[in-house]
């Protein structure tokens, strides 16, 4: 049987491989342009989130927003997912267990999208997606490629509404990213 987004979407919402599943509102599988050229990857879904069954809506979903638009990008444009499709109790971080278990959907987003780019927003997507061992102070702005995906990993938009001193690095990062695609690398 050939994966389609609506089986996709079926296998998520009735997913039991972790213990996330017994505490969420909603899946959230991701949304955007499923056919986009960049993925945006985040941590997991946080209470608006699972509220709604959308990813980054809340004060964070905002500011990506506001980044998207600064290098001419709309959510329309791109696809935006996470690590982890149900909400971790608290917002805490997602346990390396649940990540595991919840990989096989991205990685199954990944083969229906076929994106050029992939953007981690960090540092939980950074150690899933480009490296178990990255850093994200260490690895912010750093192009790798894997699988002929050229990935990126930048700051969490929660991580700049924490700390604006960080803005400017990531402000470096999306005009890379727009210089990347421009150049059709």
């Amino acid at each position: 049987m050939r994966l389609t987004w609506e089986l996709l979407s079926e296998r998520a919402r009735t997913c039991t491989a972790c213990g996330l599943c017994g505490t969420r509102t909603n899946v959230v599988l991701g949304e955007g342009n499923q056919a986009a050229d960049i993925l945006f990857v985040g941590e997991g879904p946080g209470y608006e989130e699972d509220k709604q069954g959308r990813p980054f809506v809340g004060p964070a979903g905002q500011l990506l927003d506001k980044m998207l638009a600064a290098i001419s990008l709309s959510r329309e444009q791109v696809y935006i997912a996470n690590i982890v499709k149900c909400r971790p109790p608290n917002n805490r971080v997602p346990l390396y267990e649940e990540a595991t278990a919840c990989l096989p959907f991205l990685r199954a987003q990944c083969g229906l999208i076929q994106p050029k780019f992939i953007v981690c927003l960090g540092a939980t997507a950074t150690r899933h997606i480009y490296s178990p061992d990255a850093r994200i102070t260490r690895e912010r702005g750093v192009w790798k490629e894997k699988q002929g995906i050229k990935i990126l990993p930048t700051y969490h938009p929660a991580a700049l509404l924490r700390d604006e001193s960080k803005k400017k690095e990531a402000w470096a990062d999306l005009q890379a990213l727009r210089a990347a695609v421009q150049a059709g690398a």
